[in-house]
């Protein structure tokens, strides 16, 4: 089943895209334009591109005590797969800039999204597959994370 459409989809993530061009109080002490590569395990099970995360924007939510808002892009380069990981307790919601992406979650079947598509996962949700489909074009996902504060927003599974 492919993940709900939000009618109005460039709505949401016009208004996502609009809450990460506050004053650079809000913003994260990082670089412009700095990209931030998700640390690998030091023994890989395959020699496949990973994906890069940028942050756009993390700020602490006024209204709900312990908990931050961060948004980021993930960058799959052609062929690139991520690490089985988790998100901690984070909820988390998924959009599709760019692309096509592959994901499933434990005891769920695999999805295939494509650009427009969005997608939400629980807390505590275990990652076993996240990949772009292609081999010659790069996807791309703005994802948004309500996490408790100071929690780490992807943990890899250790190397088997």
């Amino acid at each position: 089943m492919r993940g709900p459409r939000i009618a109005g989809g460039l709505l949401v993530l016009a208004a996502l895209t609009a809450a990460t061009a506050c004053s650079t109080a809000d913003r994260p002490a990082q670089p412009k334009g700095t990209t931030v590569a998700v640390a690998s395990p030091a023994v890989r099970s395959s020699a496949r591109p990973t994906e890069t995360l940028k942050p756009l924007l993390q700020q602490a939510l006024p209204n709900v005590k312990g908990k931050t808002f961060t948004s980021v892009i993930v960058d799959f380069p052609p062929d690139a797969r991520a690490m089985p990981h988790r998100h901690g307790q984070a909820f988390v919601y998924a959009y599709v800039l760019e692309g096509t992406v592959r994901s499933q979650l434990a005891g769920k079947p695999v999805t295939t999204y494509h650009q427009g598509d969005n997608w939400v996962e629980p807390p505590g949700a275990h990652h076993v597959l996240t990949e772009n489909t292609s081999p010659t074009e790069r996807a791309r996902l703005l994802v948004v994370f309500v996490s408790d504060t100071g929690e780490k927003l992807k943990v890899d599974d250790p190397a088997s």
